[in-house]
């Protein structure tokens, strides 16, 4: 086993939290009470942050996949992904959540599919009821942001860091949609190392789970292997060493990164890569393939 691999099986040992499996347990346990289920990915990573087992705990609802950040992925990419998840009976919802303000348009088709639920009710002998609708994703892709947006005020906590939200909670839309926020939550295990780093680059996982100089160096790599343009433009890197010192020094210097003595602060330029990432300053991209 090499080091990456012991790395890789120790982040495996420690990255799970016990309120993530007591939220899928709590989620299998009112699933019978939900009509809708809203899963939130990010447009930049869409399989990634997709929940592995998701199909298995909502068993047959109606899906509306959330795909927030839509404004910051490639879409050439990110759409050929989407469109797969269609053929799996899935509603496709892409939204930029931090600068839309009116989410009716989302409102609208819950409402829509709510017809259909209730048609079949009626068909049955059963009175119409409001929609009671499941928001789930794994952390920080955009849950409580999204809460906000469509409630019109702020009815749910936000912070940008993963595993915020504890605990589930119903939350009143308007009169004929509540919603039922949960925890994020991820699968136990990774498949690879290249999905848990994937995830740190945008901030799903918590960046103390991997060294922060890797999770930047992965990006680089990213980057250079499929956005050498973007990499270049902000950092006017076009060849990386083994070492990776001359990246360092070129965007420690160009940032103005330089500890006492004029030595660039590595730690320091690790943050501005993965923060360059995560506010679209290196571009439109999309790292699943």
């Amino acid at each position: 086993m090499n080091d990456e691999e012991k790395s890789f099986q120790k982040t495996n040992i420690n990255w799970y939290p016990g309120h993530m499996k007591k939220t899928k347990d709590s989620i299998k346990n009112i699933i019978n009470l939900i009509d809708i289920v809203y899963e939130v990915i990010d447009a930049r990573m869409p399989i990634s942050s997709k929940i592995e087992d998701i199909d298995d705990i909502i068993k047959d609802k109606k899906k509306i996949l959330v795909v927030t950040k839509y404004d910051l992925c490639d879409k050439s990419i990110t759409d050929k992904i989407l469109e797969k998840y269609k053929q799996n009976n899935y509603h496709i919802y892409c939204k930029d959540l931090i600068n839309s303000n009116n989410l009716n348009d989302l409102v609208n088709l819950t409402n829509e599919l709510m017809k259909d639920i209730n048609n079949n009710r009626l068909n049955k002998g059963l009175k119409e009821k409001k929609a009671k609708v499941l928001v789930i994703g794994i952390p920080n892709v955009g849950k409580s942001t999204l809460i906000n947006k469509i409630a019109h005020k702020k009815v749910a906590g936000v912070a940008n860091t993963p595993g915020f939200t504890k605990s589930l909670s119903w939350i009143r839309i308007n009169k004929n949609i509540d919603l039922l926020d949960t925890p994020g939550v991820l699968w136990p295990k990774f498949e690879n190392n290249d999905l848990a780093l994937t995830l740190a680059s945008f901030k799903a996982i918590k960046e103390e789970i991997l060294n922060i100089d890797e999770i930047a160096i992965y990006i680089i790599n990213k980057l250079f292997e499929l956005y050498k343009d973007n990499l270049y433009e902000r950092y006017s890197i076009n060849k990386i060493d083994e070492d990776y010192i001359n990246v360092y020094e070129l965007i420690g210097k160009k940032r103005g990164v330089l500890s006492s003595g004029g030595i660039v602060d590595y730690e320091k330029v690790s943050r501005i890569i993965i923060k360059d990432l995560n506010d679209g300053k290196l571009g439109n991209v999309t790292f699943d393939r």
